[in-house]
């Protein structure tokens, strides 16, 4: 009976405030001769912020042509703010800079759905052996991280050196389908500096140095452990596939669209999803060598941390992860 009654008081608060909202918004109008539209786009600056009230209030609009709005085909932008305009009695000739800045922001909500389903394609493709693309793309990841190197044979122990499991990488690829692959190819292809010397770091780790505060902390126990431990390495190629699935799970769950409504001004492209693969890679490396840990066993451990760090991150409507992406010097340093 007491769950009922909470229930139905929840379903009561839900309906009173909706309604009140929309009182609200009425008199709003009345008083400002501005629709809530107009007002998102003249009081809040191009990005993340005004693209995201945009995209709330057009989902959460009694019409059904403004919600379905943020999911039509590309091409007919155009026409659907034709729509919104003639919807919301706004004369464009009077309110031409609401037109162009609903496009952009239109652009940006439908390219990022496209985004997703793009990048799902990619992740249910498995790798193929018998497909000559795929083969392609893998001996290209070979030839960019390990161009003085060559593989003596398609099947070999030598993938290890970059990170896979056994001697065929095609097994590796299977909870990330081609995607992995594709993050990796662009990775190691457009910032080959810094992939190769990530991928040396990983085979030869280095110790960051412990601050005098750290070392009052450890105990006996603890500093006789880690005087005599080597620094922890982990395997490139596998952590570049689990560094896909997080920035899968961060596109999917919606988390990016802070990042990419800022940095892309029209729709965000697979490009822009690669180059934040390749942002998430550089900091997750220099992310372990802070977090210095005992064993590969602790992996998982600082993969959350850096996870709930990236998502605190993403909660500030101005972040750009990569604004101007560009390898970063910090890591030939390290």
């Amino acid at each position: 009976m007491k769950h009922f009654l909470r229930m139905f008081v929840q379903v009561c608060l839900y309906f009173y405030c909706k309604c009140l909202w929309r009182c609200l918004k009425f008199v709003v109008r009345k008083l400002t001769g501005r629709c809530e539209l107009q007002r998102i786009c003249y009081n809040t600056k191009p990005g993340a912020a005004r693209t995201m009230k945009i995209e709330a209030s057009l989902k959460g609009s009694k019409s059904k042509r403004l919600q379905t709005s943020v999911s039509v085909h590309p091409d007919a932008i155009e026409k659907t703010i034709d729509d919104i305009m003639e919807l919301k009695r706004i004369n464009p000739d009077i309110n031409p800079q609401l037109g162009v800045s609903l496009q952009a922001c239109l652009l940006q909500i439908v390219g990022y759905r496209n985004l997703i389903a793009e990048v799902e394609k990619l992740r249910r493709e498995p790798y193929d052996s018998e497909n000559p693309q795929h083969e392609e793309m893998l001996l290209k990841l070979w030839k960019c991280l390990k161009p003085n190197s060559p593989l003596k044979a398609r099947i070999s122990k030598q993938w290890c050196e970059i990170g896979f499991q056994g001697d065929d990488p095609k097994t590796d690829f299977r909870g990330m389908g081609l995607l992995g692959l594709y993050n990796l190819v662009y990775f190691a292809e457009w910032d080959t500096e810094i992939a190769q010397q990530v991928l040396s770091d990983s085979l030869h780790p280095k110790y960051r140095e412990v601050t005098k505060k750290e070392l009052s902390q450890l105990s006996k126990a603890e500093w006789e452990k880690k005087k005599f431990d080597k620094a922890i390495g982990y395997s490139f190629a596998i952590v570049g596939i689990n560094i896909t699935d997080l920035a899968y799970n961060l596109l999917v769950s919606g988390a990016l669209k802070t990042h990419f409504y800022n940095v892309a001004p029209e729709a965000p492209t697979l490009t822009h999803f690669q180059q934040t693969f390749c942002y998430l890679m550089h900091e997750f490396h220099k992310f372990w060598i802070e977090e210095d840990p005992l064993d590969i066993m602790e992996f998982n451990r600082v993969r959350e941390k850096f996870h709930k760090r990236i998502l605190k991150q993403l909660q500030n409507p101005e972040m750009a992860l990569c604004p101007h992406f560009a390898a970063s010097e910090s890591l030939i340093n390290m």
